[in-house]
C-alpha cells in the first residue's frame, strides 16, 4: 500500500470512528433540542479527529471534516424532522445543491491531498505561535466546526421545523446554490489546469475567472452558504434573521482566509503585489 493510500485509509477509519462517537454520544442526550443534539455530535466528532491529528502530528487530517461532517447532519434533519413532516420535493430541492457541494469539495480534497506527510501551511504557521496546543484544538479544529455548525443552522429550520411546501422561490434559490457550487468548481479546475503547467511555477494565475477575482473559488463557497439561507427564507420569510449565519462565514473568508492566502502569495510570487493591487478580492468584476 502506498503512503497516500495508507493516509486515505487512516483518514477513513478516523472519520468512521468520529461518526460512531458522535451518534452514540448525542444519543445520550435525547430529549434535548434537535440542533443541540447536532452540535453535541458535531463537537464530539471534532474531538476524535483532533486526537487523531495529535497522534499523527498533522492537523490537515481535519481538512475533509468541513465537507464530510455536514452530510449526516443534513440527512438527519431532513428525514427525522422535528415536525415529523417529510416533504420529499422540498428535501430534494435542498439536498441536491447541498450534496453537490459536499461531494464536490470532498472529491477536490481527495484529488489534491498528498497524504499525511503534508500539512497545510496555515496550520504550520499557527502552531508556531505560543500555546500551540490550544491554538490547534480551538483555532484549527473547534472554531471551524462551530463556524460550519452555525452556517448550517438555516437548513434546520428549512428541513426540520418548517412544514411549508416547496414554491417557485425555493426552485430559484436551489438553482442559485447549484450555480454557486458550479462557480467554485470552475475556479478550482481553472487553477488546477494552470498549476499542471510547470512553466507557471511561482507565477500568479491571471486567467479565466482569476483575471477578475483573486479568490473566485472562495466567492463560490461564500455564495453556497448564502444559498442555504436563501433556500430557507424562500420557504418561510419569518426566518429572515438567520442572515447572521452566512454573514459570519462571509466575514471569515473575506477578513481571515483570503488575507492569509494573499500574504502567502506575496511571499512566493514576485508579480502578486501588482495583481493584488489591480484585482478585486472576491467580486468578479473588471480590474481596478
Amino acid at each position: 500500500m502506498s503512503k497516500r493510500a495508507k493516509s486515505f485509509f487512516i483518514t477513513a477509519v478516523v472519520y468512521v470512528i468520529a461518526l460512531v462517537v458522535a451518534v452514540v454520544g448525542s444519543y445520550q442526550f435525547l430529549g434535548l433540542h434537535q440542533w443541540l443534539l447536532v452540535l453535541i455530535g458535531h463537537l464530539l466528532a471534532t474531538v476524535v479527529v483532533f486526537i487523531a491529528s495529535q497522534l499523527y502530528k498533522n492537523s490537515s487530517l481535519y481538512d475533509p471534516f468541513w465537507s464530510v461532517a455536514p452530510i449526516p447532519i443534513a440527512i438527519y434533519v431532513a428525514f427525522w424532522p422535528e415536525s415529523s413532516d417529510v416533504n420529499i420535493e422540498k428535501v430534494i430541492l435542498i439536498l441536491i445543491p447541498f450534496m453537490f457541494w459536499a461531494l464536490r469539495l470532498t472529491a477536490n480534497w481527495m484529488r489534491d491531498w498528498v497524504g499525511l506527510e503534508h500539512e497545510d501551511f496555515r496550520y504550520i504557521n499557527l502552531k508556531k505561535k505560543p500555546f500551540a496546543f490550544l491554538i490547534d484544538l480551538f483555532g484549527i479544529h473547534i472554531y471551524p466546526t462551530l463556524q460550519v455548525n452555525l452556517s448550517l443552522f438555516p437548513i434546520y429550520f428549512a428541513l426540520s421545523v418548517s412544514t411549508n411546501e416547496a414554491n417557485i422561490l425555493l426552485y430559484l434559490a436551489s438553482l442559485f446554490t447549484i450555480l454557486a457550487v458550479g462557480l467554485e468548481l470552475l475556479a478550482d479546475e481553472q487553477m488546477r489546469k494552470f498549476r499542471r503547467n510547470v512553466a507557471n511555477k511561482n507565477k500568479t494565475m491571471k486567467q479565466g475567472l482569476w483575471a477578475y477575482s483573486r479568490h473566485p473559488n472562495y466567492l463560490g463557497e461564500i455564495l453556497f452558504w448564502w444559498g442555504l439561507y436563501f433556500m430557507t427564507i424562500s420557504i418561510d420569510m419569518s426566518y429572515w434573521y438567520l442572515f447572521i449565519c452566512p454573514l459570519v462565514m462571509n466575514l471569515m473568508f473575506s477578513l481571515i482566509t483570503c488575507q492569509m492566502m494573499d500574504n502567502r502569495s506575496l511571499e512566493r510570487r514576485p508579480d502578486y503585489s501588482e495583481y493584488m493591487n489591480s484585482t478585486r478580492q472576491l467580486i468578479i468584476w473588471k480590474t481596478k
